[in-house]
């Protein structure tokens, strides 16, 4: 396998774990009754319309066919991809529902 074709591989890797990233955090927003795209924009209010949020969202499931994802797991996941910003706008939302 040449160098280019370990780096096509490590970046085909990355993507797909990050498109799994973008789907528990928006599966987690269905199951809590938040809007993802609203919570997403709170975070980088830079930023335009992101395609991969979109179409995680439309594989999400409803909230009574979903299994449960923890605020914990859905923090750990977002912090290995070093989304801070989005990690905190969840940190405020899990408050105040405490």
């Amino acid at each position: 396998m040449s160098q280019k074709e370990i780096e096509d591989k490590i970046i085909q890797h990355y993507q797909a774990e990050e498109k799994m990233m973008i789907l528990v955090f928006a599966q987690w927003c269905v199951n809590h009754d938040l809007d993802p795209e609203e919570l997403y924009l709170r975070a980088y209010p830079s930023q335009s319309a992101n395609p991969a949020l979109k179409e995680a969202i439309e594989l999400t499931v409803p909230k009574d066919e979903a299994g449960e994802i923890t605020d914990e797991t859905l923090l750990g996941v977002l912090s290995m991809f070093g989304n801070d910003d989005l990690a905190f706008v969840i940190t405020e939302e899990t408050r105040k529902t405490k």
